[in-house]
């Protein structure tokens, strides 16, 4: 026989226990899109004092390059000009295999490839996300594309993760670095795309702004070159921070004002990660 306080706490943990699932998983995608994966960097406009806040993720960035003409596009919940009519599984489909809800690829610049080692769990969670943005109209031009657009996937990074994958510090930065994408600026450009193979994280990445040109610096374990001579605390300082080793500020588009956000702990992974990155001279 069930008592009726005990009945009670049962009911309560039955009707708050599915909501507060629901809560956890837009908290965690509130972490990776605002912080990891640097969303707003790209879909929010920018004015000369930097983001333009009450527009955020209504498009953004644009750039006019060899393969294509592409604006960031408006991912509010806008239903006419942004993904407020996007399925759950349309999410899916574009976030991880860089398709449209039209059946067009998305651009090359979007970092698609590189999410879908995703776990679910995260997928899950950024789509829960996006679903709280507030729907803000803006149209922003359509693509022109000079080229196939094709979809790399950096080595190591073409499947999704298991939540126990994650247990290994090593392993959790790899995931980390994937998911921010942080190779697809610090690894140079080839004919045949980015040079993952043989030049990961050797920077080189030329990235034109309001700032002037910056240029992605060697994040390989080159002791020379690359950050194998900093300390943990430097490589951390220059990820959340944008400072140096010198001392020097970083410039734009460097997201340190989002990884600023980032746990201590999934900073520790993303150092541990980097410290095995080959050196590349």
């Amino acid at each position: 026989m069930i008592r009726s306080g005990s009945l009670a706490l049962v009911i309560g943990a039955i009707l708050i226990s599915p909501v507060s699932a629901a809560s956890d998983l837009v908290a965690r995608g509130d972490y990776l899109v605002n912080g990891i994966l640097t969303c707003g960097n790209c879909h929010t406009p920018k004015g000369p004092s930097g983001e333009i806040t009450d527009k955020a993720f209504s498009g953004g960035a644009s750039w006019d390059e060899p393969p294509f003409k592409v604006t960031a596009s408006n991912i509010t919940q806008d239903k006419e000009t942004g993904i407020g009519n996007y399925t759950d599984a349309q999410l899916r489909q574009l976030l991880r295999k860089g398709i449209k809800r039209n059946g067009a690829p998305v651009a090359m610049i979007m970092p698609s490839g590189f999410y879908e080692i995703m776990t679910e769990r995260d997928l899950d969670a950024v789509i829960a996300y996006l679903r709280t943005i507030k729907p803000i109209k803006n149209a922003v031009p359509d693509p022109i594309y000079r080229m196939v657009q094709r979809h790399p996937v950096p080595p190591g990074g073409d499947s999704a993760y298991t939540e126990a994958m994650l247990g290994d510090k090593v392993q959790q930065g790899f995931y980390l670095t994937t998911i921010a994408h942080c190779m697809e600026c610090h690894t140079p450009m080839g004919p045949q795309g980015r040079e993952f193979a043989t030049r990961l994280g050797a920077g080189g990445g030329k990235f034109p702004g309001p700032w002037g040109v910056s240029v992605s610096r060697n994040i390989s374990s080159s002791k020379t070159n690359g950050i194998g001579g900093w300390t943990d605390d430097e490589i951390k300082r220059a990820i959340t921070q944008g400072v140096s080793k010198d001392g020097s500020k970083l410039n734009p588009p460097m997201g340190f004002h989002y990884y600023a956000t980032v746990s201590a702990a999934d900073l520790d992974a993303i150092v541990a990660y980097l410290r095995t990155v080959p050196p590349k001279e």
